[in-house]
C-alpha cells in the first residue's frame, strides 16, 4: 500500500494561487478583450494558470490531493460570488453612484454562473484525470506531454461546456463554434509556452518537497475530498 505523507513546505502556497487565479478569472471574464482581432473574454489573461497550477499539482502531489484542491477552489469561488450577490442587493448610501457598475462587473445572471461552475469541474476534473493517467503510461517521463495533452482535453471540455451552456440560443452557431475553438486554442497556446516554467516549477517543488506521487492505488471518482 502507498502511503500519503500529510506535511508539505509548498502546498498551501500552489492552493492559493490556483484558487487566487481562478477567482480572479471570473471576475475580469466580464470583459471582453479583442488580441489580434479575436474578441475573448479577458479571463484568457490568468484562468489558464489554473489549468498550471492543477497539472503542478497531480504531478507532484497526486490526483487525491490536486481534487481536494479543485473542491476547494470551487468553494471559494461560491463563497466569493455569494458575498458579491448580498453585497449588490444591500441598498447603497445615498451618495454613492457606483451601484449600475457594480452589477454590471459582479452581478453574475444565474446562466453565466452555473455555466462558469460546470466548466471549471469538468475541465479541472479531467485535466487532473488525464494528466495522472499519462504520468502512469509514461513511467513518469516526458512530462511535456502530459501537462500539453491534459491541458488539450481540459480546456476543450471547458470550452465547449461554458459557451455552450451560456451562449447557445443567444449567438448564432457558426459564431458560437468559432468562440469555443478560439478560447481553446488560446489557453492551450498559453499551456505550451509556459511549459518551460512548469519544468522549472515541478522540478523545484519535487526536490523541495521530496515528493513525486504515481496514482498507482488511487480512487479517480471526482465526488471525495480525500
Amino acid at each position: 500500500m502507498t502511503i500519503r505523507r500529510q506535511g508539505y513546505r509548498y502546498l498551501n502556497l500552489v492552493t492559493g494561487v490556483f484558487v487566487t487565479c481562478l477567482i480572479t478569472a471570473n471576475i475580469i471574464a466580464v470583459k471582453l478583450i479583442a488580441v489580434a482581432g479575436i474578441v475573448v473574454p479577458a479571463a484568457v489573461i490568468i484562468f489558464p494558470l489554473s489549468y498550471i497550477f492543477g497539472d503542478i499539482l497531480t504531478e507532484v502531489y497526486g490526483y487525491a490531493r490536486a481534487r481536494q484542491v479543485i473542491w476547494i477552489g470551487f468553494g471559494c469561488n461560491a463563497l466569493a460570488v455569494l458575498a458579491f450577490w448580498l453585497a449588490g442587493l444591500l441598498p447603497s448610501a445615498p451618495f454613492w453612484k457606483g451601484q449600475a457598475a457594480y452589477q454590471a462587473i459582479l452581478g453574475y445572471t444565474p446562466r453565466l454562473l452555473a455555466a462558469s461552475f460546470a466548466a471549471y469541474l469538468v475541465g479541472e476534473f479531467l485535466n487532473s484525470f488525464v494528466l495522472a493517467k499519462m504520468k502512469l503510461m509514461t513511467r513518469g517521463r516526458w512530462l511535456w506531454s502530459r501537462t500539453i495533452s491534459s491541458t488539450l482535453v481540459g480546456q476543450a471540455a471547458d470550452s465547449l461546456v461554458f459557451i455552450g451552456l451560456a451562449f447557445v440560443g443567444s449567438v448564432p452557431e457558426g459564431e458560437l463554434f468559432r468562440l469555443i475553438v478560439t478560447q481553446w486554442l488560446l489557453k492551450s497556446a498559453y499551456e505550451v509556452l509556459m511549459t518551460p516554467v512548469t519544468y522549472l516549477v515541478v522540478g523545484y517543488l519535487k526536490r523541495a518537497e521530496q515528493e513525486d506521487y504515481y496514482d498507482y492505488e488511487t480512487d479517480f471518482a471526482p465526488f471525495k475530498l480525500t
